[in-house]
């Protein structure tokens, strides 16, 4: 199922969220603009390595290893491919803006990079030892998503869903769109336990993990950055109102 759109329209600018996906977009860019061998450098640069970070734990302080663990960072703005670009800022563009509108802009920046970092982490904590690059917004769109869900489970999300030779537009509630979507994201992470999955990577799998666990992050510290602050807007839930 793809997202096409949702209705539920915010009361402010998302600087942060447009900001992010220009920022990842640039990004990219710059890595289309690399050789194959460049291009791997900057990512065993930039991404997250999970052997190396699993190194850095037992050797202690020093700058290099203070340098691995800004890829949890760093990482989140690397993409392996332009599908995994396109529908990673698809989900923030839909999910981003109505979150950022309930935390402000500051509020909601420390929030999608601590749930990058964190969901970095858990996929982490499932590969210690893989050296496949993992990198990718995933895990901190996953996050966005979690705390949508609990502030907006019943807005509409305007959904392409397959039937037959062609996708139906339906109208889904949050609470099962994005519901479904972390069972998914759970299952398959059961399922490919004894698979490397790391963010993103075409050929290198998808980082299961990341998304589930950025998603019950996001889920769990949305509160805790105002994710209620913000009263409801009154059209929120109008089917003709564009988020």
């Amino acid at each position: 199922m793809v997202p096409l759109k949702d209705y539920n329209p915010g009361q402010r600018t998302p600087y942060i969220t447009y900001g992010l996906i220009v920022l990842n977009l640039s990004i990219f860019l710059y890595e289309l603009s690399l050789s194959p061998a460049d291009l791997n450098a900057f990512f065993q640069t930039w991404a997250v390595i999970p052997q190396a970070l699993s190194t850095s734990v037992t050797t202690g302080l020093s700058v290099p290893n203070a340098a691995e663990w800004m890829t949890l960072i760093t990482s989140q703005f690397l993409h392996g491919g332009v599908l995994h670009l396109l529908g990673n800022m698809l989900y923030l563009w839909i999910f981003g803006n109505n979150v950022e509108d309930q935390m402000g802009s500051l509020r909601f920046l420390l929030f999608y990079l601590t749930c990058g970092v964190l969901a970095n982490l858990v996929q982490w904590g499932f590969g210690l030892e893989s050296t496949i690059p993992s990198l990718g917004a995933s895990g901190a769109i996953a996050g966005v998503m979690g705390a949508y869900i609990f502030r907006f489970p019943e807005v509409r999300i305007l959904t392409l869903v397959p039937f037959g030779p062609l996708p139906l537009p339906l109208k889904i509630p949050a609470i099962f769109y994005l519901g479904l979507w972390f069972l998914q994201q759970a299952v398959y992470g059961l399922v490919s336990l004894e698979t490397p999955t790391m963010i993103g990577m075409e050929g290198g799998g998808i980082a299961y993990w990341a998304h589930a666990g950025g998603f019950a992050i996001g889920a769990g510290l949305g509160p805790l950055f105002g994710l209620f602050s913000q009263p409801d807007a009154p059209t929120a839930l109008l089917p003709d109102q564009d988020g």
